[in-house]
């Protein structure tokens, strides 16, 4: 039979592991889209944790105390410990989902299709517009201001609106850029946006995120985020060129 002294160590792990997890402070968001995820990452961890805990503190007790039982029986009904646990169920439920919710409404994560490419709003005038297309197997940029495209490479000014719209001309394709929490899909013949800010200057890996074809795993992207000065200067610098690869250094 288990020590008292094994079991307070135990529970004292346990305890320590879920403090950790609770006070860690994560790496700070390199982007808008990133940091709504993380936000909503975090309110569910501080619903799913005291819940873990919850139920493996029952089941440890329960197999601890009743493992020499010689003779169980069978549970006794209780009608207010069901009705009890069925609307703790239902709060819990309906708290993840008001939360994935207000996150998925944003402009960030539920932008809307557009028809055209070329309908620009006011509010789309003065943000960065990018039009993106995928093929088999690599992305084009088009920055209609400056009539520059790049191909394998999008760059972004930092801590400025940005509007990616996306499109394809063969099969499905889909942006991924983790560390900017970026994903969209890519349809023929249709057009879908992506909207963000990036907080952080640096270099980022772009992947494409559904399978379409053989040249699938080589369908990457470099995306580099500059300075708003910088990114002005570089479309400034190749204004008028077409399938540019010459990425602008990331500024300190």
């Amino acid at each position: 039979m288990e020590s008292r002294p094994g079991r307070a160590a135990a529970g004292t792990l346990l305890a320590l592991a879920g403090l950790a997890v609770v006070c860690s402070t994560p790496a700070a968001a390199q982007s808008v889209n990133r940091n709504l995820i993380r936000e909503l990452n975090t309110q569910l961890l501080y619903v799913a944790l005291p819940l873990a805990v919850f139920v493996e503190v029952i089941l440890i007790y329960a197999v601890l105390r009743f493992r020499d039982n010689p003779d169980p029986r069978p549970t006794i009904d209780s009608p207010n410990l069901e009705i009890t646990w069925t609307l703790a169920t239902a709060i819990i439920l309906l708290f993840v989902g008001v939360s994935a919710y207000v996150v998925l409404t944003t402009p960030y994560f539920s932008p809307g299709a557009v028809s055209d490419p070329a309908n620009e709003s006011a509010a789309d005038g003065e943000r960065a517009t990018v039009r993106g297309l995928s093929y088999q197997y690599d992305w084009q940029f088009r920055y209609p201001g400056a009539n520059v495209t790049t191909r394998s490479l999008l760059v972004l000014p930092a801590e400025r609106p940005v509007s990616i719209r996306l499109s394809s001309a063969d099969v499905l394709h889909s942006l991924f850029v983790p560390q900017l929490g970026i994903k969209k899909d890519a349809f023929p013949g249709k057009y879908t946006r992506v909207r963000t800010r990036v907080t952080e200057r640096g270099t980022y890996r772009g992947y494409c995120a559904e399978l379409c074809g053989s040249g699938h795993s080589t369908m990457r992207t470099e995306v580099v985020v500059v300075s708003p000065s910088a990114y002005e200067d570089w479309l400034g610098r190749h204004r008028g060129e077409a399938n540019v690869t010459d990425a602008p250094t990331p500024q300190a």
